[in-house]
This record gives structure tokens, sequence and C-alpha cells, in this order.
């Protein structure tokens, strides 16, 4: 995969939609790798809005265990209802911890993987684009040279002409003169093709590096979230057995719910069983 990117993206820049140029391939690679980064900011946001939610959600729990209605509820019953509002403060306690978990162990490492991703995007981003800046400077040198010896050898062929019309010492010393800047317009050429062969040598290796170490930023960023959201799966789960936990002794209450028996403790604590009405006698 590594080798095929790369080499795709040295081959050809690509035409721009606009129609306004080529954008350079290796700018593509890294826009990908950008958009990456984005996409983990926003998986970091969506995980700090489950965060929020939950705690709300806890604060209104351990709101609505506190709450008075039917407090006054008696026996069996009242046992189980009481446990009913103390589960929801039972479980309000797990919702914070829900969320402090995934404040610790899945927003925050998103959030500090991706500064230090951003801090790696940028420095490879830099790097090749001073190479590529440098490159277009020696590009731009060659056809300087290259002009500079196409006008020299037309200055010396044109006083080539005029000697064979007009024989003069000076022109000779003329010829000798264009022959001179000829040759070192020559030397020019042949020393700025071979400063941009360097240039777009060291350009080659560094982009294919480069391209090497932005696919395994990219396969390392995958498996990083991969990882905090199993982790956030393995929270939640986590989380629902905790609930589970919480509502158990609310099920075997009401499993204990028992009228007759409320009905007895009731008339024994209000004495309503001692005293019956009786027939009158005359």
């Amino acid at each position: 995969m590594a080798v095929r990117t790369g080499k795709a993206m040295l081959e050809a820049d690509k035409k721009d939609p606009q129609g306004n140029g080529t954008v350079a391939g290796f700018e593509l690679l890294l826009q990908k790798q950008l958009k990456g980064k984005q996409m983990q900011k926003e998986m970091s946001e969506f995980i700090r809005e489950r965060i929020k939610i939950e705690e709300e959600y806890a604060k209104n729990l351990a709101k609505l265990s506190q709450n008075s209605l039917a407090a006054q509820e008696e026996g069996s019953l009242g046992e189980a209802w009481a446990q009913v509002k103390k589960s929801l403060a039972d479980e309000a306690e797990v919702h914070l911890k829900f969320s402090a978990k995934l404040h610790s162990e899945v927003e925050k490492p998103l959030m500090n993987f991706r500064e230090n991703f951003k801090k790696d995007m940028k420095k490879c981003d830099h790097h090749i684009a001073d190479l590529r800046k440098q490159l277009a400077s020696r590009y731009a040198s060659v056809e300087k040279a290259r002009k500079s010896l196409t006008e020299r050898q037309r200055d010396l062929e044109m006083k080539t002409q005029q000697l064979e019309i007009k024989l003069s010492n000076k022109m000779e010393e003329d010829i000798k003169k264009a022959r001179r800047k000829s040759t070192q317009a020559g030397d020019d050429l042949m020393r700025c093709v071979d400063l941009y062969n360097q240039a777009q040598s060291k350009w080659f290796e560094e982009m294919v590096t480069t391209t090497l170490e932005l696919e395994r930023l990219e396969v390392e960023r995958v498996e990083m979230i991969r990882q905090h959201l199993c982790q956030y799966t393995q929270l939640r789960h986590e989380t629902d057995m905790f609930n589970q936990s919480t509502v158990e002794p609310v099920d075997q209450l009401l499993q204990k719910v028992d009228p007759a028996k409320d009905r007895e403790l009731w008339v024994r604590e209000h004495k309503t069983g001692n005293i019956r009405p009786v027939d009158m006698e005359i």
C-alpha cells in the first residue's frame, strides 16, 4: 500500500477541477491526514457531549431520589418504595463514574493524541514544502542557464558569420570572447542541471520516506481511535452491569411485599384489635 501510494503521488500531481493548474500529489496525501485529524477532533467533541448528557442525567436522577412523594408509605411496600428511590441515587453515582472514566480514558487521550498528530503533520508539511521550493528554484536556474546558453550560441554564430564576410583582428577577438562566454554558459547549464538533479533526488527520497511516515501515522491514528472506542463500549457494558445491580435490591424487596403481613403489623402498631364494639345490655 505504501509503495503504491507513494509511487502514484510522486508520478503526477492532480489537476485542479476548477481548472486553476494542479494540486501537488503530496499535498493531497497530507490533506487526507489533516482530514483524519479533524475527524478525530469531532469524535472527541462527540464524547464530550456524551459526558455532558451523562452528568445531566446523573444530576436529575439524584434530584429525583430526594423527592418526598409517597415517603409515608409503610410496611414491606414502603421498604420496596424507599429502595426504588435509593436505587436512583445509586444509579446516579454509576453514571457519574461512567462520565468521569469517559473523560479520562477516552476523551482526554483522543485530544492529546490529536495535538501530537498536529505537530507531526506540520513538521512533514514544512519539510516537504521547503524541498519543493528548493526544487522549483533549481528548475528556474536550469531554465535561466539554458536561455543564457542559447543566447551565447546565437551570439557566437552571428559573430562567426560576420567574420566570414569581413576579416579583422577585432572580429577574431570578439569571436574568442563569444566562444568563451558560450563555453562558460554551457558549463553553467551543466552545473545547474547537476544541482537540480541532486535536489530532485533528495526530494524524491524524502517524499517516499515522508509518505511512509504519513501512512504509519494514519495506521497509528486509526488503531488508537479503535482502541478507545472499544474502551467506550467496555465502559458502557460496565455501566449497564452496575445499573442492573442497583435494581436487584428493588426486585428482591418487591418479591417480599406481603399485604396481609402489612395489615397485621399496622393493626398491632395502632392497637385497633384490642377493643372491639360489643352488644349493649339493658
